[in-house]
């Protein structure tokens, strides 16, 4: 430590004293006054909303979005026949909020269905605005399916024959888990307003499913709410299954002999490349002529199946037939040969 640093240990520092010992070092500053800015590794920052805790990776959300892309696309299909009108659906959101947070934001009025699949545990919500819900009993009830303004509730019989509608809904819903494990709809409830639901806790995670409806001129959004408890032995599954689809190569398959090949007929016959003879030798051939042919002819014997020649053997006599001994098989550049009309042949 430098003279003008030290003082005895009676003498007392002040403050401005202390912050110069304990203060680092200058940097040296090059010629020019211009000092360099030491680089600082940058950090991600990532925002956390611990208001709303997620339960669900981005890659699990992507997978079980893609199961509901599927699920929206039948249920499309099956609804348009059943209402003999075209239903356009499409994915709107796929989250994960809680439960009191999903009961405040549905409008009042509206429909609720509540409903329970078995054999899983907890109860399901299933929102239907007033408005298509009444499209929808327009249309079953012989109407054009017209949108008809009206916050109300709706009657018993209204609610009877959306009952049929919503059960479409979750039956298409429970199909699509059919893979991982059966599943049976039931509704046992409706409400008007999910202020008074009670169903599950306020704090429990629900998968919240928002589809856009196109149902004629009315354009609604139906809301499906399950407690993350319920769909948690699915997603598993789910999630399972994929991982393995996704990792494990099919093992290939092995060629195996069937017992229908038993009786299947093959042509067979043995040829040889003899000789060449012009249009007027072969005029001139009679009975009892003598045809020469080389010797090394009957060891480059040709046997055909069903017209493609696949082996090459040697011509020979057992006990009383003539029999072909076959000695290699042909390879695919050797197994053009000439038709009797000159024309070539693979």
């Amino acid at each position: 430590m430098s003279e003008e640093n030290t003082k005895p240990a009676s003498e007392s520092f002040d403050q401005k004293e202390v912050e110069q010992l304990i203060a680092p070092p200058p940097a040296e500053v090059p010629q020019g006054g211009v000092v360099a800015a030491t680089p600082v590794a940058q950090q991600s920052v990532k925002p956390i909303d611990f208001r709303n805790p997620v339960f669900l990776s981005e890659a699990e959300l992507r997978r079980l979005r893609i199961s509901h892309d599927d699920f929206v696309r039948y249920l499309s299909a099956r609804l348009s026949l059943f209402l003999r009108m075209e239903v356009g659906l499409k994915v709107a959101s796929l989250l994960t909020t809680t439960y009191g947070k999903f009961t405040d934001g549905l409008p009042s009025p509206t429909h609720l269905s509540l409903f329970k699949i078995e054999p899983l545990i907890g109860a399901g919500i299933l929102e239907l605005g007033p408005r298509l819900a009444l499209s929808f009993t327009d249309r079953l009830l012989g109407g054009r399916g017209i949108e008809i303004n009206g916050d109300r509730t709706l009657t018993e019989i209204e609610t009877a024959l959306v009952e049929d509608v919503l059960l479409i809904m979750l039956e298409e819903w429970c199909s699509q888990w059919k893979y991982e494990q059966p599943l049976k709809p039931a509704v046992i409830g409706t409400e008007s307003s999910g202020r008074f639901l009670q169903t599950s806790p306020r704090d429990a995670i629900v998968l919240e499913l928002t589809l856009e409806c196109v149902f004629g001129d009315c354009t609604e959004q139906i809301r499906l709410g399950l407690p993350y408890y319920t769909v948690e032995p699915l997603a598993k599954k789910l999630f399972a299954r994929r991982q393995k689809e996704a990792t494990v190569a099919p093992a290939p398959r092995r060629a195996e002999w069937q017992p229908a090949y038993d009786r299947i007929k093959v042509p067979v016959r043995a040829e040889w490349d003899a000789l060449e003879l012009s249009l007027r030798e072969i005029a001139c051939l009679r009975v009892g002529d003598v045809v020469e042919m080389p010797p090394t002819l009957c060891a480059e014997t040709r046997v055909l199946m069903n017209g493609a020649p696949k082996f090459v053997g040697t011509v020979g006599l057992d006990t009383d037939r003539v029999a072909v001994q076959l000695t290699r098989k042909l390879h695919p550049e050797e197994t053009s040969h000439d038709q009797p009309d000159g024309r070539k042949i693979t």
